[in-house]
């Protein structure tokens, strides 16, 4: 599936739509609000102040929906909560159009107000749930008809599984899962599903086999006996950008929001994997990016200033890159202003600690304020990092991590942060042991997880700097 061409169809179209709405709006207001306060007919002319709010208006609206998380999964949408969806926020934006934009406007009476409101209001939520309903509509209907599919991974092999797929497979309206297997569990009987779809394999290489079969969607169809086993496989598929359904007698099992699904097919909870509401999410981003782009402008000059000193006092790049574990488990390369000497490590991962010979004279006082952390900017921008996340680690000491306590992958679930609160309160860790201390606050974080916190973080991050007390 083309989730990014799907997406690109929703945007483009409600670009249109709220084109179309100001358009109409525009002409409302020259041939029946404006003429009531002149008593003269007034022509109709596209002005600059017209052209202006036909590039603003739209792109508004676009970063709003983006806000409220509308474009996020585009392709599981239901009609009647689209709806909803829609007036509600066309309610709200038009709001901020009003006070912003149109509350100043001459006018012959009050009433032109509410005139003017319900009008931009009609126009805007009729136009954009026309067009968002044809292609949800559209895409309904090839879910329906078994030409688009989400690839669905099976866990469980005993009768409850085999319910389940049977269920979903004869259902008059499928929810389009395309089931590309199963895995089974420890004494399970294999052979009542293998008749039907494959078996990939056990709980021992889910892992691989998500990532292998490119899992979009898991149902965990487990027996009471095997209830023991749950908390493995959510540790495992829970750090994934994937849906996760479980059968209705695990309700008392799993944590977590839970929602209801569908009319049709068989009835299945929804075990949600999101940490934040979709509008604090969408919100958290953009503030990271506008707040990164602000840093990456003011701190110029002393990133220049610090990359001239490092170049003339050591041998060596003043950027140094390192491959670390991020989001869902995926690597990506992480940059600093190098703050140690080159080859430190010579091949063999070391972590640094207080007295490391390794650590150059303008490496310490990068340490201490955080300042070899300004080229991780560019990571928050790309969005490899977060502002505030867990600290992102290599998967060397991660394997060690793990080893000792299995929980800590739970923080996949997040982006990384160039800050976080286990980093506030234990700056860098020097060894596994102080990973482990550090632990703790992260795990607090991903449970507390909000806007507010990611504030007070950050200004406890701020307060660490300036004070050049960091570790």
């Amino acid at each position: 599936m083309n989730k990014k061409g799907q997406v690109a169809k929703y945007l483009i179209f409600d670009f249109l739509a709220s084109a179309i709405s100001w358009t109409v709006f525009f002409i409302y207001r020259k041939a029946v609000i404006e003429p009531q306060l002149f008593g003269i007919d007034i022509p109709i002319e596209f002005t600059s102040r017209y052209y202006l709010g036909l590039f603003l208006i739209p792109v508004f609206w676009i970063l709003f929906y983006y806000i409220t998380g509308y474009y996020k999964n585009i392709f599981r949408r239901s009609r009647l909560l689209e709806l909803g969806q829609t007036f509600s926020t066309s309610v709200a934006g038009v709001i901020v159009i009003f006070f912003a934009l149109i509350l100043d406007d001459f006018i012959h009476s009050y009433k032109n107000y509410y005139q003017l409101f319900f009008t931009l209001l009609v126009l805007h939520f009729s136009l954009t749930y026309f067009f968002r309903l044809i292609l949800t509509t559209r895409t309904i209907h090839r879910i329906h008809n078994r030409k688009l599919g989400f690839n669905t991974l099976l866990i469980g092999s005993t009768e409850n599984a085999l319910k389940i797929y049977n269920d979903m497979t004869r259902q008059v309206r499928p929810a389009g899962n395309l089931f590309v297997g199963f895995v089974s569990v420890e004494n399970n009987n294999d052979a009542l599903l293998s008749q039907f779809i494959p078996k990939l394999g056990n709980l021992k290489n889910l892992t691989e086999i998500i990532e292998k079969q490119q899992i979009e969607e898991v149902i965990i169809a487990l027996e009471t006996v095997e209830h023991e086993k749950l908390s493995e496989i959510l540790t495992i598929v829970e750090n994934r950008q994937i849906t996760i359904w479980g059968i209705p007698d695990l309700y008392d099992f799993l944590s977590g929001t839970v929602k209801i699904n569908t009319i049709y097919s068989s009835p299945l909870i929804k075990i949600s994997n999101g940490l934040m509401s979709g509008w604090q999410e969408n919100t958290k981003r953009l503030l990271d990016v506008l707040f990164s782009l602000i840093a990456i402008i003011f701190l110029f000059p002393v990133f220049i200033s610090l990359a001239i000193i490092i170049k003339i006092t050591s041998k060596g790049r003043i950027i140094y890159k390192q491959e670390r574990i991020g989001r869902f488990g995926k690597p990506f390369n992480i940059y600093k202003l190098r703050s140690m000497i080159v080859d430190a490590e010579n091949g063999t991962p070391a972590l640094s600690s207080t007295d490391d010979g390794r650590i150059t004279k303008i490496g310490k006082f990068l340490r201490k304020t955080h300042l070899d952390e300004i080229p991780q900017f560019f990571n928050v921008i790309v969005g490899d990092m977060a502002l505030v996340g867990p600290r992102p680690e290599r998967k060397y000491y991660i394997d060690k991590i793990v080893k000792r306590a299995p929980h800590y992958t739970h923080l996949h679930k997040l982006r990384p942060g160039i800050t976080s609160w286990g980093q506030v309160k234990y700056g860098y860790a020097s060894n596994v042991d102080e990973m482990l201390e550090r632990l703790p606050y992260d795990m607090m974080y991903l449970k507390n997880i909000s806007l507010y916190i990611d504030f007070k973080i950050m200004i406890y991050t701020l307060m660490v700097s300036f004070k050049g007390n960091g570790k």
